[in-house]
């Protein structure tokens, strides 16, 4: 099943629902991620991409999970395009299963969300709470009521394969609007109730549309049109060159000396190699 996420509305109410698998997949292959920091950065750009999906075109939002836990730090960046990169600070955690699942509390920790909104040539806006379980979904759901006082409710799940690739990823995020009727409250409350865990819809086959559809049991439900997700970086080799620039002759002079440069992206893992005379040849630019 390819990548996707589709939007869908009921009387008063709006949902997102994700199918991730492939790209936090490609995601752990870059990042070499262990199980557990899989499940973590798996849900963080999971979630990034269901609160992007509410934004204009030229928007785009970072969530930023930083914790006391061996983690340490899980980043993601996510556009209405549908793209999404993202990185754990670090990969090389597995801890033990706790009740049968994937210990990402435990990996995080206690400490704070941060979700900045870049709007264009506007002062990017960043909200903050404090996480209440380390897990993602709970931690995003508690910042959409604290920071931006919206009812909400997100739900993220990575499943891992025996040979530690992602074997099924996605999530949902729902919004109840001003307005919205108490019946149809109390059906979606009853529908998440008996709703089974989101890697488990997506493992047996059921895509965001069947995602929707059993969240909105009862209701009446409209779905828009599909958006195809992916992981994409920004980073290139011109713009690692101008990052180079930015560092000042001294240090390219530095660099010259040991013969060759190697920046990687954090977001990424892609590897920049520099020769001493294409060092050279940039030093020329600022010299």
């Amino acid at each position: 099943m390819h990548d996707h996420l589709i939007r869908a509305t009921a009387p008063g109410i709006r949902a997102f629902a994700a199918i991730t698998t492939n790209l936090v997949e490609e995601a752990r292959g870059r990042h070499n991620c262990y199980p557990t920091a899989t499940a973590a950065l798996g849900r963080t750009m999971t979630g990034a991409l269901l609160l992007a999906a509410n934004l204009k075109t030229a928007e785009s939002i970072t969530v930023r999970i930083s914790g006391d836990g061996p983690l340490k730090e899980i980043v993601a960046d996510a556009y209405p395009d549908g793209s999404v990169r993202g990185y754990v600070r670090n990969p090389f955690v597995d801890l033990p299963l706790n009740q049968g699942k994937w210990d990402v509390g435990q990996a995080v920790g206690k400490g704070h969300i941060y979700v900045t909104r870049f709007v264009g040539l506007k002062q990017p806006f960043t909200g903050s709470a404090e996480l209440v379980s380390g897990e993602i979904a709970e931690d995003i759901t508690q910042y959409l009521a604290v920071s931006e006082q919206t009812p909400s409710s997100v739900a993220l799940g990575v499943l891992i394969a025996p040979d530690t690739t992602v074997a099924a990823a996605g999530g949902f995020f729902i919004q109840a609007l001003p307005g919205a009727e108490e019946t149809a409250l109390a059906q979606l409350e009853d529908n998440l109730r008996q709703l089974p865990p989101v890697s488990q819809m997506i493992s047996s086959g059921k895509d965001a549309k069947g995602i929707l559809e059993m969240l909105f049991a009862g209701l009446p439900i409209t779905c828009y049109d599909s958006l195809e997700l992916t992981f994409n970086c920004q980073c290139s080799r011109e713009r690692v060159e101008n990052m180079l620039i930015s560092l000042g002759a001294d240090e390219i002079k530095a660099m010259i000396i040991e013969g060759q440069a190697e920046v990687c992206c954090h977001f990424c893992s892609e590897k920049y190699q520099f020769s001493a005379q294409e060092l050279t040849a940039i030093l020329q630019e600022i010299v």
